[in-house]
């Protein structure tokens, strides 16, 4: 085991280990059956991608539409001074629409003529034990950490293999390491996948991590974070987060994240030497929030990240994340809760971000984000020396209250991408209609 696995268990263990006396979660288990909930999620996803510069012969249109059930059990904790459980989900995928021609959006997996598929299917689970407020896990299962982060994101959610312990035994303290070593991407059913970066991917033995979030009070947390992707980087990430009421309906929130990124090991994607920070103040009146925020990356290559959602910054939006190599970046964005004006449950998201001053040329050569090029006979670094872009998303959601329909959403979003071709995402508009109708079935 690498020193870092090693670290990020005893980091968890260390903080609880004084702790044990004290009454925890364990104390109120009432078995394995009594504490248990099954959920069925049926997700209906409809996405369109029109590139707006594709050249002579390429595709220019994506279109797909699917339908998903994703279903979860989480069983109780067996009572007793340890208890044990298990977790299990089953998922079903299935094409309602699509052809040859307007496949790859990333909702279906694809054949190999390049067709979506007219189905897939996966099912996972994980064994658990929990001591006091302290859970262990191994085996299959959605993560979510600043540093790895598994998405979900399109008509199935990715999964990943591996242990992750969790630790609350302190108010207001919630720490978290894993260790993971095998990935199910979002439009596969292949537990042996990678997990693919800008220029990295996993497989040269998986990713380890651990961090913890403190809740101050109500109005003020820190996190703090640090990943190691094997042979490749150690990441380090941190996060404050302010609340400021000012009066009746009124706050001011400040929010800062930070990234630092160096290569390690054998640097498997090269030199990376690379400082990635935002920061956004949103206002709050009433039903209405407008919020600004400012986005740069310092270093010669982009800001990198294995696990679908793994980047925590202000301007990682719909279609691009706006971490390009020594990019600035600045958003605009507006938002407003219809719950005031008589009709809970419909809310409303508009936002304009813009880049700039991206240069991925000074990236080392020969590196994931400079590889050479053999047809050309050249390096050819995955940005260029003057790349700009901008974005605006619209978004509509609506979640029923009560009824017979409770819990149903429904939610549209749209996006307009617009680059030079030293950004390198190009020109596209893109459309997802999503519906949702979870049902507690235990």
């Amino acid at each position: 085991m690498h020193a870092m696995k090693w670290s990020a268990l005893a980091l968890a263990v260390s903080a609880v280990g004084v702790q044990l006396a004290v009454a925890g979660q364990q104390d109120e288990a009432q078995g394995f059956v009594e504490d248990a909930s099954l959920v069925l999620l049926n997700r209906n996803f409809y996405m369109n991608h029109d590139f707006r510069d594709a050249a002579p012969g390429e595709q220019s249109y994506q279109e797909e539409w699917g339908q998903a059930f994703i279903g979860t059990f989480e069983s109780g904790f067996t009572q007793g001074t340890v208890g044990f459980g298990v977790d299990a989900y089953g998922m079903l995928g299935l094409k309602l629409d699509s052809g040859r021609g307007r496949a790859g959006t990333g909702l279906l997996p694809l054949d190999s003529e390049g067709r979506a598929e007219d189905d897939y299917s996966e099912a996972g689970g994980v064994v658990k034990l929990r001591l006091s407020s302290t859970v262990l896990k191994y085996g299959e299962m959605q993560v979510a950490t600043p540093v790895f982060d598994t998405a979900d994101l399109r008509l199935l959610p990715e999964t990943a293999t591996g242990f992750l312990l969790t630790s609350s035994e302190i108010e207001g303290l919630d720490l978290t390491a894993g260790h993971f070593t095998a990935f199910n991407n979002r439009d596969s059913t292949n537990r042996g996948d990678e997990f693919f970066g800008y220029g990295v991917d996993t497989s040269a033995g998986g990713i380890d991590f651990a961090g913890g979030s403190y809740t101050v009070n109500d109005n003020l947390s820190v996190s703090l974070f640090a990943s190691e992707l094997a042979q490749t980087w150690r990441q380090y990430y941190g996060n404050f987060n302010y609340n400021l009421p000012i009066g009746d309906e009124q706050s001011l929130n400040f929010d800062a994240n930070l990234y630092r990124t160096n290569d390690h090991g054998d640097a498997l994607a090269g030199e990376i030497d690379n400082t990635t920070y935002s920061l956004a103040l949103a206002y709050s009146l009433g039903a209405q929030t407008f919020t600004l925020a400012h986005q740069r990356v310092n270093g010669d290559t982009p800001f990198d990240y294995v696990g679908g959602d793994a980047i925590y910054l202000a301007n990682s939006v719909q279609y691009s994340d706006f971490n390009g190599a020594n990019e600035k970046s600045y958003q605009a964005r507006y938002d407003l809760d219809m719950s005031s004006f008589g009709v809970p449950g419909l809310s409303f998201m508009a936002r304009y971000i813009s880049g700039a001053d991206i240069d991925g040329t000074h990236a080392e050569q020969g590196g994931a984000y400079n590889p050479f090029d053999e047809e050309t006979g050249d390096f050819v670094p995955l940005q260029g020396a003057d790349g700009k872009h901008w974005e605006r998303d619209l978004e509509v959601s609506y979640v029923v209250q009560a009824g017979a329909a409770k819990d149903l959403s429904l939610r549209v979003r749209q996006a307009t991408h617009r680059a030079n071709s030293d950004q390198g995402e190009g020109n596209i508009d893109e459309v997802r209609l999503i519906i949702e109708y979870p049902l507690e079935v235990l």
